[in-house]
């Protein structure tokens, strides 16, 4: 899945985004900048704002379709299997209202997970009378043979991410997607660290549904994400209130008198409400075809040198690895940390100072590049570290 090619790059993919006054920017994984196209797109959608009498009926589908089509295809979906979310929280909340529980069922996550999993699945705790079962890594990364070994006959759901907020992690999704059906187990992932940065296919990775937030590596704004349902689980789900285009005939605008709607047999019954959101979808559906011009194989080459040449470069007196040193176990980006948690902070405020932007998560130093980053910004962040 996270295989990088060996290729060089034969474009110049940093003339595709804005100068950065200066700074040296390393933090794609906490919000990566739009590129110029997808800002240029924004632009003119607010024109359809301006001048409303510009924008046409269709307009209102067009917009969300390329951006369903853009997704399914840079995650080997199919169009139907997408809804359009406002981020990766709104697509988990649709599996938890979605899954029919029963009291005593378990879900299970990992320890210091992002937050999302605990906000998503400790209420429902109480709502549904459910367990929720944290599972700690056996040695320092949590691995598909932890949460394997805490399976129970019991637990209906996994739900962790694919890629690890805190320190770039990859958990073995195909090996425990199949430890899970292999006892009637469902497996959700949250790939909004590595979803546009790395290569992926969802059908090998075996899960059964999958949440992205789009303003990291699928670089749109905030705002925007999708919910990944596979296509068999579409109709285990329980049906609910749905979004009005997601009913059958809903895009006649001259016969909108659906008094008994029919869904759409499809995962845009999950929509956001008010999908046609065009300054925010206007941005993704450029960022995505971007994207699928660059390939995230790409991103994930370019990145992993820069990595590597980070963890060669890191004086080893004063810092340590916080991610996995086999390249194959990340996802694209790594962490560092200095001795002690106070020196780490104090050197994140250092790097800040001096115009050089990582993120202070869990005590560590996440440094994630993208192709408008170079070996010399490694080398100012290097320099930084050792002044």
């Amino acid at each position: 899945m996270a295989t990088a090619t060996t290729e060089p790059l034969t474009k110049n993919w940093r003339d595709e985004w804005f100068e950065f006054e200066n700074a040296t920017y390393l933090n794609s994984a906490g919000e990566a900048p739009m590129p110029k196209v997808a800002l240029k797109a924004v632009q003119a959608a607010m024109e359809w704002k301006k001048f409303p009498q510009r924008h046409p009926d269709a307009g209102y589908f067009d917009v969300p379709n390329r951006v369903r089509r853009g997704i399914a295809t840079l995650i080997g979906a199919e169009v139907e299997e997408i809804a359009l979310t406002t981020g990766a929280s709104a697509g988990m909340w649709a599996i938890a209202y979605g899954l029919s529980w029963k009291s005593g069922d378990e879900v299970i996550t990992a320890r210091s997970e992002f937050p999302m999993q605990y906000t998503t699945w400790k209420p429902m705790e109480l709502r549904e009378g459910i367990t929720v079962k944290i599972v700690a890594p056996r040695e320092r990364f949590i691995t598909a043979e932890d949460l394997i070994a805490a399976l129970t006959p019991k637990t209906k759901l996994v739900s962790v991410s694919l890629t690890r907020f805190d320190d770039g992690a990859m958990v073995d999704a195909a090996k425990l997607a199949a430890a899970c059906h292999a006892q009637g187990t469902m497996l959700l992932l949250d790939a909004s660290q590595c979803c546009g940065g790395v290569p992926m296919e969802v059908k090998k990775l075996g899960a059964d549904f999958m949440v992205c937030a789009g303003y990291k590596w699928l670089l749109g704004p905030y705002g925007t994400g999708f919910l990944w349902v596979k296509k068999e689980n579409i109709a285990k789900l329980r049906p609910g209130p749905f979004y009005w285009t997601a009913a059958e005939g809903s895009d006649r605008f001259g016969s909108l008198a659906l008094s008994e709607p029919k869904v759409v047999p499809a995962a845009r019954r999950w929509d956001a409400a008010e999908t046609a959101s065009y300054f925010n979808l206007a941005g993704i559906a450029e960022s995505l075809e971007l994207l699928l011009r660059i390939k995230p194989e790409t991103v994930l080459a370019h990145n992993r040198a820069l990595m590597e040449l980070m963890f060669e470069r890191l004086p080893k007196d004063r810092c340590v690895p916080a991610s996995p040193l086999d390249p194959e176990r990340r996802g694209p980006y790594a962490c560092f940390a200095a001795r002690t948690p106070e020196k780490t902070a104090a050197l994140h405020e250092k790097l800040r100072a001096e115009n050089v932007f990582v993120s202070l998560r869990e005590g560590n130093l996440r440094v994630s590049p993208h192709l408008f980053n170079t070996e010399r910004d490694i080398d100012r962040l290097i320099a930084v570290v050792t002044a």
